[in-house]
């Protein structure tokens, strides 16, 4: 008979079913009170009328009496069908699953099945988890609000589209009905399964109250402590109920109070019963049904018992209950988590140091992971519906961060050592459990046939089990086994069985023994999610999130914050089949908190370690050169004598000074920041990456992408540019705080295993560009936009001078006081700081901002020739009559113009030069095996080959900071200029014309003032000499474009200005003569610039005894002195 029922195989199917179910019910009755996922036709302001028909008729509604609250129906019946199908459905699967549980408790019943927890283990709690589930079931169904809706408007629609109802609508109807009383209804149905139920329950008497004891005896105890008994670490942790021992208090308070509810006769009439639903009631006031989806315990089962006569006894048992529960429940709970916390902590402790201990001691894992979680999901539901008591600090943990540190742990030790466990067990079952279970079936009395092919095929499947298996890395499955052992449970609990298993207890603590370690075998990350999964925590998100901020205000929880994300990757454990929508919320909901989490904990260890970061770049700002002209002013006084310091006035420490200490007790600011940098760094040690939804995720990437964000936006904040009074920081200062900062930062690698380096270059190198990752500026951009609109700007209205003498540029000494000392900003330190600082990318944008102010100086420059174009062409073949010259050059306008113009030039080119000498001296100081290849590459180039060969290795020349024959962004520059508009032989006319402008322009230069030469500066005081490299590099620039010789132009202008500037030697007595000489040392500079024109040629064209008694006048009055 029992062989025939399949009741093990029933429990089975019918308690995965009804999960799903109870999922599916859950998610229906969530998705219809939420307006953003509401079902359609119930916001339709059109359906109102419909919706309010149907729930006031329901189930007896009149489709054609009452025609006109449902033409919206009618309308949009293909909709209404469409829409609410899934939901019928699924309240349909609602219905069939009752009908297969009455079925199957009835079966049941009639064979009078056995039940004990302690003998039939499997078959009793699948049982007790069949009635639990279909009660919830019924329960959360009854508290979808919309249900007669839905259902209602899908009949509808069924029965305009076919003619008729739906079969199944009757019964549906008609459940609904029945269970608006929802506890009523079930406790009169489970009234005839009072005796079944009430048995199972009372078997829980000696395992429920020895899991609820309170902290004081768990300590007195030992429990769970390795070092308690340290001669037997070695024996194997086992007992006569080892399922047992992990069983979640939860789950048993749930049977417990949900059975006494559903058959409460027994409670009247059985003292044990009443003591042990006394007990449940005293340990809490809230149960999950499912999800978040709570029981208030006491209102529940007050409210029930009310409506039922003679049971005011058990009412005031549960007002007691209930005021004993909010009195003690929350200390006691309390205690119990700080009991937990130590001992998972030496636990784990104890198996990192000697993981062979898990082979034996795997039990005590499990049963600390069990405690742990009931005690969290305990937490949980009560945090979320706080009662009012005037102890609510029972009801918050700010140290849950460390329980799930230790929980995530030592799930991470039983995965990482799963070898040793696998071993162990492998071994113990095949040389000692097979050998016990033999010796007990030996010495049964009477053994039925289809229980001695079961248990004959236990012994033989163990006693074949060997370590070469495990050596060999072959896959275990007991499943079949424990499935078996399942069967043999309820063949031989049924009433009259041949081998009634409450009379061989032996033989169900071997098997209940043997199942745990076959477990143990194959279904460990089954066994871990069973006893250590915390998905509850995903459907309370408030409260999670509650936690997580709680803990993060304190300091000794830092360490244990990485449990909070690392614990969102239980949440994809927990899904169904029958419901993968939720799924999907789940997930975004996950990853949510996930982010969310490691966010903060990124944003908190990456504001720590930049305020240490700060602190040290303070300490060695105080060590720059520039802070020790005290320290020396005071060394060249010390023999004098001190002057008394007044009274309030604070003596300046040395650097250093910091570090005295007259007691290590005394903590600074440092010391503060650098422990709670080791607790947020510790957190990171959990795992280094962790699976959420199919998403890896890896904790130290926020890290870094926090570190980056911060550390660019600090460095642009060094910078300290202020673009209205044009103030920025020097870039050796600038240079020196990022070597302090990244100095700080590579120091982290001693907590955590981040990839410094790699953030560093990230960092360093979006400086480089215009933009960071983010569209921010960068100091490239900064140092741009001040060299142009600042130092180079002052330079081009002469109030800076670019002195050659000293490579940099300084001021005029003017009555007004500078806003800067250009020589502070742009000498060979300064700019070598700055190539560090922006690298060749950073150059190459300022030498493209340069090369755009120089463009535009250019295009006015062709607008002055074009203007003067007939004078210029008639000039250039007439150079050699003086005559002719002079009546022409009375014609020719904007000679000054176009002087200043070339002088602008000039000094953007020569700024550009000194920050490309300053760029190739760093780099080959950090890449001379690079820059030496690129040197001979360039040095190999002829006049011969290809432009395109020419200015292709130019670039890279350039790029290198190699000064070219040909400036390779100038010529782009140039090039970009041309238009449709013009020939290119109009613009190599132009010019042609230009070159001729500017040699005849030239001597306009001895008017000036400012024009002469400064022996100090080795330039003139109005930058005139920047015009040698405006005209060389310009006229290189524009022949290339427009492929003509070079060197036969530049000659031309030779003679033209030679030419000229002989004639200012004839004119004795005019003014012009005041700064001739200075005017004559520029034409020599072109020449010494030039890589196109020699000496040679110029001493052709100008008598060199000009130049050396130019050179001679300039330096009479300039003094040298010494020492």
């Amino acid at each position: 008979m029992a062989y025939q029922q399949k009741l093990a195989e029933k429990l089975t199917i019918l308690t995965e079913r009804g999960n799903g179910v109870l999922i599916r019910m859950n998610y229906i009755k969530k998705s219809c009170a939420d307006p953003k996922q509401r079902p359609s036709v119930l916001t339709d302001k059109t359906m109102e009328s419909a919706v309010k028909y149907i729930n006031k008729k329901f189930p007896n509604i009149d489709f054609r009496g009452n025609i006109q609250h449902l033409t919206s129906v009618q309308r949009q019946k293909a909709e209404v069908l469409s829409a609410t199908t899934s939901y019928y459905d699924s309240f349909l699967d609602v219905i069939e699953f009752r009908d297969h549980v009455y079925e199957l408790l009835n079966t049941i019943d009639a064979c009078q099945c056995f039940f004990d927890i302690a003998i039939n283990f499997d078959f009793t709690k699948n049982y007790l988890d069949l009635i639990i589930t279909y009660t919830s079931v019924i329960i959360t169904l009854s508290r979808i609000d919309d249900k007669k809706a839905l259902v209602g408007m899908f009949n509808c629609a069924h029965e305009m589209t076919n003619g008729c109802s739906d079969p199944s609508y009757p019964r549906l109807g008609q459940m609904f009905v029945e269970y608006e009383h929802s506890w009523k209804k079930l406790a009169e149905e489970f009234g005839p399964h009072t005796r079944s139920v009430t048995a199972a329950l009372l078997s829980l008497k000696m395992v429920y109250p020895r899991r609820n004891l309170p902290a004081e005896q768990w300590r007195s105890a030992q429990l769970l402590s390795l070092l308690s008994a340290p001669a037997a670490m070695l024996d194997p942790a086992c007992c006569d109920t080892m399922a047992c021992e992990y069983l979640s208090i939860e789950v048993m308070e749930r049977w417990i109070i949900v059975g006494f509810l559903l058959c409460h006769s027994s409670l009247n009439n059985n003292q044990a019963s009443q003591e042990l639903w006394k007990m449940a009631l005293r340990s809490g006031l809230y149960l999950t049904l499912t999800r978040d989806e709570s029981l208030i315990i006491h209102k529940v089962t007050e409210d029930l018992f009310d409506s039922i006569k003679g049971y005011s006894k058990r009412v005031a048992d549960i007002k007691e209950c209930r005021e004993h529960a909010l009195l003690n429940c929350g200390a006691m709970h309390r205690e119990r988590r700080q009991f937990l916390r130590g001992v998972l902590k030496e636990l784990f402790k104890i198996l990192e140091d000697e993981p062979g201990l898990l082979g034996p001691k795997a039990l005590f894992v499990i049963m600390a992971l069990s405690f742990s979680r009931d005690e969290v999901l305990w937490l949980v539901r009560h945090s979320e519906n706080m009662p009012k008591i005037k102890t609510p600090e029972d009801y918050v943990d700010n140290q849950m961060a460390e329980l799930l540190f230790h929980m995530e742990k030592l799930r991470g030790l039983m995965r990482k050592y799963n070898y040793v466990i696998l071993r162990y067990h492998v071994q113990y079952l095949a040389q000692f459990d097979a050998l016990v279970l033999n010796d007990t079936i030996q010495n049964m009395y009477v053994c039925p046939e289809e229980e001695s092919v079961l248990m004959s095929s236990f012994v033989s499947s163990l006693s074949a089990l060997s370590v070469k298996q495990v050596d060999n890395k072959e896959e275990f499955d007991f499943r079949a086994l424990r499935l078996d052992w399942l069967r043999l449970q309820a063949y031989t609990s049924v009433n009259k069985a041949p081998l009634p298993i409450k009379d061989y207890p032996d033989l169900a603590k071997v098997m209940n023994v043997i199942q745990f370690h076959t477990k143990m075998v194959d279904s460990v990350e089954e066994l871990l999610q069973e006893t250590s999964e915390v998905s509850i925590l995903c459907f309370y998100p408030r409260v999670f999130e509650r936690m997580f901020n709680q803990s993060a205000e304190e300091t000794t929880m830092k360490h244990y914050l990485m449990s909070f994300p690392s614990v969102c990757s239980h949440f994809s454990q927990c899904g169904h089949s029958l419901c993968p929508e939720e799924t999907e919320e789940m997930e975004k909901r996950s990853l949510r908190l996930c982010v969310t989490f490691l966010e903060l904990i990124a944003k908190q260890t990456s504001s720590v370690v930049l305020e240490i970061c700060a602190e040290q770049c303070k300490l060695n700002e105080q060590l720059q050169p520039k802070h020790c002209a005290e320290a020396i002013s005071a060394a060249r006084h010390r023999k004098q004598k001190k002057a008394v310091p007044k009274k309030g006035e604070l003596q300046k420490e040395k650097p250093g000074a910091e570090s005295l200490r007259k007691d290590r007790i005394i903590v600074t600011k440092v010391d503060k920041m650098h422990l709670t940098l080791t607790e947020l760094c510790s957190t990171y040690s959990l795992s280094t990456d962790f699976i959420v939804f199919e998403h890896i995720v890896i904790p130290t990437e926020f890290l870094l992408s926090h570190l980056e964000i911060n550390l660019s936006e600090i460095i642009v904040r060094m910078a300290n540019y202020n673009r209205t009074t044009q103030e920025i920081a020097r870039p050796s200062d600038l240079l020196a705080g990022i070597r302090a900062y990244t100095a700080t930062l590579h120091s982290i690698s001693s907590y955590i295993s981040v990839d410094i380096t790699r953030l560093v270059k990230s960092v360093l190198l979006q400086q480089t560009q215009p933009l960071d990752s983010r569209g921010r500026p960068t100091i490239t951009t900064l140092y741009t936009t001040w060299f142009l609109e600042s130092l180079l700007r002052q330079a081009s209205n002469y109030l800076i001078v670019h002195c050659p003498a000293m490579h940099c540029f300084v001021n005029q000494t003017t009555d007004n006081e500078p806003s800067f000392r250009a020589e502070e900003f742009s000498d060979v330190s300064e700019l070598q700081a700055l190539a560090e600082l922006i690298g060749p990318y950073g150059l190459k944008f300022l030498s493209e901002n340069l090369m755009w102010h120089i463009t535009s100086q250019v295009s006015e420059l062709k607008k002055l020739v074009i203007e003067n174009m007939d004078t210029l062409v008639q000039m250039r073949s007439n150079f050699d009559k003086p005559e002719e010259m002079a009546n022409l050059k009375k014609r020719l306008t904007g000679g000054e113009n176009v002087l200043k113009r070339m002088t602008i030039i000039g000094v953007i080119l020569s700024f550009k030069s000194m920050a490309q000498d300053c760029l190739n001296d760093i780099l080959h100081k950090h890449c001379p095996y690079l820059v030496g290849p690129i040197k001979c590459l360039r040095d190999f180039i002829s006049p011969e080959d290809d432009i395109k060969v020419t200015l292709s290795v130019f670039e890279l020349a350039s790029a290198a900071g190699l000064t070219c024959n040909i400036d390779p962004a100038l010529v782009a520059a140039i090039s970009s200029m041309q238009t449709d508009n013009t020939s290119a032989d109009e613009e190599y006319k132009l010019s042609c014309l230009l070159l001729v402008y500017i040699a005849l322009s030239l001597p306009t230069l001895a008017l000036d003032n400012n024009s002469s030469y400064s022996r100090e500066h080795g330039g003139h005081n109005n930058n005139i000499h920047c015009l040698a490299s405006a005209i060389n590099q310009l006229a290189a620039a524009m022949f290339t474009v427009q492929n003509k010789n070079i060197e036969q132009h530049l000659k031309e202008f030779l003679l033209i200005a030679s030419s000229t500037l002989l004639q200012l030697g004839q004119n004795v007595e005019r003014a012009e003569v005041k700064n001739r000489e200075s005017i004559y040392l520029l034409l020599h500079m072109i020449v010494d610039e030039s890589p196109f024109l020699s000496q040679d040629l110029l001493e052709s064209c100008f008598p060199y005894a000009l130049l050396r008694n130019a050179y001679r006048d300039v330096y009479r009055s300039f003094v040298v002195t010494l020492g």
